[in-house]
């Protein structure tokens, strides 16, 4: 089970950029000048489609942000499935603050909740198999940690956050440095000058590549881009002695096959660079 975002400074920051992204100076020109400071009331944000709830925490702050007297409620919580016409969220306070808020608020959670819903898709679809299904950095820039967040929701697991937390020598690192062996023998040179003890993980193109980075007792391999049958020998090369991941050109029409296997993870990077927005929508009462 996720847990529930908790909103520090850093989303904070995202947020009041969002914000200022559409305010600018001058604030919301439309709402200032055709409603009264005073006026008052609800409004309810709808679901138009299925799909899976993110990013409650962050639309309400938004809200706040933008005047700290709207109130908030939740009528559906963080991760629940929704239907259409479902409502959300009730939001009551200023009608000025509620609709210079209301793009922003969308926004985040329109974008988070199509993450989330595109996750859970693919989380059904290799229920009663070992496989887990993972993000990759294909992230919005300066929204990785809510992205992350939402495939998180929706029932993924995340890779690795960034390039600080894992080593993962790729294609372009084995050609630089001229060969597997080469690769992880340096790295983990590196690594112990500096007291460091981080997973190593090896992407592989093929099955001769996977044999030599077998030699090594890396902690993962990546299986880039190979076919089932592919993937199905590699499964039998490794007999459970590290940990396999797939990564490439997998589809939710595919993603079963591939997790029947019987490999550990299958990474994604359309679930944060392609998922649609779930659509929603916020009215007045």
């Amino acid at each position: 089970m996720f847990k529930v975002l908790e909103i520090d400074n850093k989303i904070l920051q995202l947020i009041q950029l969002a914000l200022q992204e559409d305010l600018n100076e001058a604030g919301d020109r439309t709402s200032n000048f055709l409603i009264d400071t005073p006026k008052t009331g609800t409004a309810l944000i709808i679901a138009k489609q299925n799909g899976i709830i993110a990013g409650l925490p962050v639309a309400e702050h938004v809200f706040k942000l933008v005047d700290q007297k709207i109130s908030c409620k939740r009528l559906v919580e963080e991760g629940a499935a929704v239907e259409h016409a479902d409502s959300i969220l009730s939001i009551s306070g200023s009608i000025r603050g509620m609709l210079t808020a209301e793009r922003t608020a969308l926004n985040f959670l329109q974008r988070l909740s199509g993450i989330a819903t595109l996750t859970s898709k693919f989380v059904e679809q290799v229920q009663g198999t070992n496989a887990k299904i993972l993000d990759t950095r294909k992230t919005t820039p300066g929204l990785r940690a809510l992205e992350k967040y939402a495939v998180r929701v929706g029932g993924g697991e995340n890779h690795r956050r960034g390039l600080f937390d894992m080593v993962l020598i790729k294609e372009n690192h084995i050609a630089v440095v001229g060969g597997i062996h080469k690769a992880v023998r340096k790295v983990r040179e590196e690594m112990a000058a500096r007291n460091l003890n981080l997973k190593i993980e090896v992407e592989t193109r093929n099955l001769d590549e996977l044999n030599e980075a077998l030699e090594l007792a890396v902690d993962r391999i990546m299986l880039d881009n190979m076919n089932i049958s592919q993937i199905k020998k590699a499964v039998q090369l490794v007999r459970g002695r590290l940990q396999l991941e797939v990564s490439g050109g997998v589809t939710l029409e595919n993603v079963r096959e591939i997790a029947e296997t019987g490999v550990d993870f299958i990474s994604i990077g359309a679930l944060t660079h392609s998922a649609p927005a779930l659509d929603l929508s916020l009215l007045l009462e």
